[in-house]
């Protein structure tokens, strides 16, 4: 199985920790596995965007051009990259930030107010990971138990104390995902 997967939204929302950390859990789990950033040019505030492949088999090109998981935290990154999901692919989107509702009928849409869990958790830098925690109940893309131990290596160690935080907001993710099953 190959996950083409985006995630976009702007500087500081912690879409190139949710790249890295997928990144790491892959590679913790053997699979192959690819991570490319991108910014705009300012960092906080600006665009920010990374793809990341995992996959069962070697992969021939690390560029997502037509994602089969699309991870939306605002409504720029939505207008700029729903046309570019695959046909049946998955777009997760921050409807704390996002009102607007997806327009293309052809995938399969999950609603996450990621900010305002994080927001409920007593932190909103973690919506990311509110957000991560839904995409992996409902893709299984890799295991909640490789990404925390993925925070360890893309956390710095004075950070380490924030992981059981991470954990609640993964949860709290998972459990918005599986209450709709």
């Amino acid at each position: 199985m190959t996950y083409e997967i985006l995630i976009a939204g702007f500087g500081g929302q912690g879409v190139m920790s949710m790249g890295m950390l997928l990144t790491y859990a892959g590679m913790l789990e053997g699979k192959y596995v690819s991570w490319i950033p991108s910014y705009g040019p300012e960092q906080r505030g600006g665009t920010a965007n990374c793809a990341v492949v995992i996959s069962d088999e070697e992969i021939g090109s690390p560029v997502v051009t037509e994602p089969t998981i699309a991870v939306i935290m605002n409504l720029p990154s939505l207008d700029k990259f729903e046309p570019t999901v695959s046909s049946g692919g998955k777009i997760f989107v921050n409807s704390s930030l996002i009102a607007k509702d997806v327009s293309r009928s052809d995938l399969l849409i999950t609603k996450v107010p990621a900010n305002d869990i994080a927001g409920e958790l007593g932190a909103d830098r973690i919506a990311n990971m509110v957000m991560l925690g839904a995409v992996l109940a409902e893709t299984r893309v890799v295991s909640e138990e490789s990404i925390i131990e993925s925070l360890k290596a893309v956390l710095p160690p004075h950070r380490h104390n924030l992981i059981p935080l991470n954990r609640d907001a993964l949860e709290r993710g998972k459990a918005l995902v599986l209450a709709k099953e």
